[in-house]
């Protein structure tokens, strides 16, 4: 296929909506992944088996799955009894790859060739990380934690000189479009900006680099954010995007500062982006 280079970074169920429309029109395309998720059934396996958080990392493989994969319902079939309860089998599968090839990144690969994915999905570093966030009520530390944290100001990693993959700083340098979010603020979009080396990466790229704004408030991360705060927040970590996509019916802009779009991306419920939305939106700023 031909077409841009698109990397999109994240995690969680933005990611993965951002991946849904990125895969309508790049012709390559990397997710680079958040892997700080210390809850549920990733936070287990990590604690287990000493790797990164897989839960993001399958859902974005899940994202760029062949249509109408089985493989892909059933990496994201979850176990509802027994000692397996609450774990998805695709983040058991990534966790017995990383376990039997000895090597993480190895292991996403042959997983996404198991599901027939379209892109490739890396983590946003090569250990696992400890998401910590400075707020009002003083330093906060592991991402379920964080999240459910309000008045944040920074966002930072432990250990701080957490390197990424190589392939994910040549992706980000090669990129003709960066895509950073939808999803959740800190805990998602600004635990990838948090590497030093990424954030470096995305200072220099020549990208055009695209923050698609969220649709609501997450209570009580982003609690009273409007477009304008969020972008701020972004600066504040060192990251300035070039533009913004934000959908008119959701978050006000406020003073943006920066140049922004107003298109309809959310589905008719307006409750999650939609992917052909968004991607017309995507594609339009590559014109």
């Amino acid at each position: 296929m031909t077409g841009p280079r698109v990397v999109a970074l994240g995690g969680g169920h933005g990611l993965s909506a951002s991946l849904q429309a990125v895969r309508q029109y790049a012709g390559e395309i990397t997710a680079i992944v958040s892997v700080a998720d210390d809850g549920g059934s990733s936070g287990r396996l990590r604690e287990a088996f000493g790797i990164g958080a897989p839960g993001d990392l399958r859902r974005c493989l899940v994202a760029l799955a062949e249509p109408d994969s089985v493989w892909a319902r059933v990496f994201d079939h979850r176990f509802e009894t027994g000692e397996l309860e609450g774990h998805a089998v695709g983040n058991l599968v990534i966790a017995g790859l990383a376990s039997a090839l000895g090597d993480f990144n190895v292991a996403l690969d042959e997983a996404g060739r198991l599901l027939g994915a379209v892109g490739r999905v890396l983590p946003a570093t090569s250990v696992p990380v400890v998401l910590k966030a400075l707020a009002a009520e003083g330093p906060v530390e592991g991402q379920v934690r964080v999240s459910a944290t309000p008045r944040i100001s920074v966002v930072s990693l432990v250990p701080p000189d957490a390197e990424p993959p190589p392939e994910a700083i040549r992706a980000i340098a090669a990129a003709d479009q960066v895509v950073l979010g939808p999803g959740s603020l800190f805990t998602s979009v600004l635990a990838v900006v948090a590497v030093p080396a990424i954030r470096d990466a995305l200072a220099a790229t020549p990208a055009t680099k695209v923050y698609v704004a969220n649709l609501r408030q997450q209570l009580p991360e982003t609690d009273g954010f409007d477009v304008a705060a969020h972008v701020a927040a972004l600066h504040a970590h060192g990251l300035e995007p070039d533009v913004v996509v934000r959908d008119p019916g959701a978050l006000p802009a406020g003073d943006l500062g920066v140049r922004y779009v107003d298109r309809a991306v959310s589905d008719n419920a307006g409750l999650v982006h939609d992917p052909a939305r968004l991607a017309a939106a995507l594609q339009e700023l590559l014109r």
